[in-house]
């Protein structure tokens, strides 16, 4: 009986995850066309600490989208991955790369379960992704995921949205869908985990990553990570 139940849960989560990347499927050339600049959160960031592993170091972007955080990578680092659960963001981000040329290496995966080597990423940026992910398990084996494939001495920028956002008025953690209108009216709904900013704190607290910074800022957590090894 707990194995079926076990089985029963895992089919859930595996129908969830499908029903996120079916949903940004569906919107990707649409989404990606109001995604056209990195965050300034995302540049302090990269600016801080992508000298720091030399040009010969490896960039993740996680939950990638059409690359823009990529890009910014690239112009550090010998080499990029992009990582993203949709085929069609990620061929937004092809075109984007191609528009541009910088090189990054696009692979369809999912965050909960990376299919990279262990202590293999210098500088990784995982923003406006983590919130997508539909159930709590697979947030935090994201976060145990980002942790392994961190190098001893790299570096991460985490995100989500959070009920300090002026939108929210709770205070609590809550699951939710905002909708995305596409040109022409039609409405899709996307789901969210909006953290309230202690939870957030807390998975990351528990998880296999070591927390360097954090804050709160324009209604996002952000936190600066590095692998359970690493010291400030």
């Amino acid at each position: 009986m707990a194995g079926d139940q076990d089985r029963d849960r895992r089919d859930d989560e595996h129908t969830s995850c499908a029903d996120v990347r079916d949903t940004y499927d569906r919107i990707a050339t649409h989404f990606a066309s109001t995604r056209e600049y990195a965050w300034p959160e995302v540049e302090a960031f990269v600016e801080r600490h992508a000298t720091d592993c030399g040009t010969a170091g490896v960039g993740l972007d996680l939950g990638c989208g059409n690359c823009r955080h990529a890009e910014l990578l690239a112009a550090d680092l010998e080499s990029v991955v992009g990582l993203d659960v949709s085929r069609g963001l990620l061929e937004t981000g092809r075109e984007r790369a191609l528009e541009r040329d910088f090189d990054v290496a696009l692979v369809q995966g999912d965050a909960a379960s990376l299919p990279l080597g262990d202590d293999t990423v210098d500088i990784a940026i995982y923003v406006a992704t983590l919130h997508h992910l539909p159930t709590r398990r697979a947030r935090r084996d994201s976060l145990d995921e980002l942790a392994r494939v961190l190098a001893s001495d790299g570096r991460a920028l985490v995100s989500a949205w959070s009920t300090a956002h002026d939108r929210f008025d709770e205070t609590d953690g809550f699951d939710t869908t905002v909708e995305w209108t596409l040109p022409g009216g039609e409405t899709v709904d996307r789901f969210y985990h909006i953290y309230a900013p202690d939870e957030f704190e807390t998975d990351l607290a528990e998880s296999a990553l070591s927390v360097l910074e954090s804050e709160v800022s324009s209604g996002n957590c952000y936190a600066t990570v590095a692998g359970t090894e690493s010291t400030p």
